[in-house]
């Protein structure tokens, strides 16, 4: 599934957390979103996803806009859900049938789901699990119903380093495989381990743009580009710098 953001505004109290952002999501793409707090990351990949409504933009699925239609939005790009929102009654095993009757012989998901590693807890109670225990679940809900396109709002940060890895690199080969992914991230060496293409966002709107050879450059030599970054994140005055073409 190709997104597309046109002129996207999102207003959260009186403030506009999302302030005319455009951009491009492709198949086959993992775009890395970062910011400082309350740049608006979280508020544009849940509008993108359904679980918020813009007040002005378009968001345009294969072509055809569907911001005014958060409920087709909701059900063809997977989503996780914030693990406090989990069912603390159910265990994983009744959350996912829930979701997707037929989970358990969901195609195509078999090394993201051995990169997560739930099968010795999946029957527990998710009021028993632990808080990355909890995001294993809530990464995999994402997607139980097939989707070509998912976001993840900070989907690592309570996974503990090996699962984090496996799950990056499986996350990575399903959108090289064709999967339309955005994730918003906390830090910087995710987005140049693992991301195609990346986004900084300053205050709600766009402040750099990365295509993957920036990204590669980065991977050359890390120190530099994340002290780049930082200085961008830190200085809201700094010119908008697009790479993508």
């Amino acid at each position: 599934m190709r997104l597309e953001l046109q002129d996207l505004r999102v207003l959260r109290g009186s403030t506009w957390a999302v302030d005319r952002v455009g951009l491009v999501l492709e198949p086959g793409c993992w775009m890395g979103v970062v910011g400082a707090n309350g740049s608006g990351k979280t508020s544009l990949l849940r509008a993108v996803a359904g679980r918020l409504d813009p007040q002005a933009g378009r968001i345009l699925a294969d072509g055809e806009d569907r911001a005014g239609d958060r409920a087709w939005r909701a059900a063809h790009i997977g989503f996780a859900p914030d693990i406090a929102a989990l069912p603390p009654s159910l265990s994983g095993i009744e959350l996912f049938s829930v979701v997707a009757p037929d989970w358990n012989s969901a195609q195509g998901l078999s090394r993201l789901r051995e990169a997560l590693d739930f099968d010795r807890f999946v029957a527990h109670r998710i009021a028993t699990l632990s808080a990355g225990m909890k995001q294993r679940l809530a990464i995999f809900i994402a997607f139980l119903n097939a989707p070509r396109a998912v976001i993840l709002d900070e989907p690592f940060n309570w996974l503990d380093p090996v699962c984090a890895y496996d799950t990056k690199t499986a996350l990575r080969a399903l959108a090289e495989e064709g999967l339309t992914l955005a994730t918003a991230l906390h830090e910087t060496a995710t987005l140049v381990g693992f991301c195609h293409s990346g986004l900084l966002l300053r205050e709600g709107r766009v402040g750099q743009r990365l295509d993957e050879a920036a990204l590669e450059a980065g991977r050359r030599d890390y120190p530099a580009f994340e002290a780049e970054m930082i200085r961008r994140l830190r200085d809201s005055t700094a010119p908008v710098v697009s790479r993508d073409g």
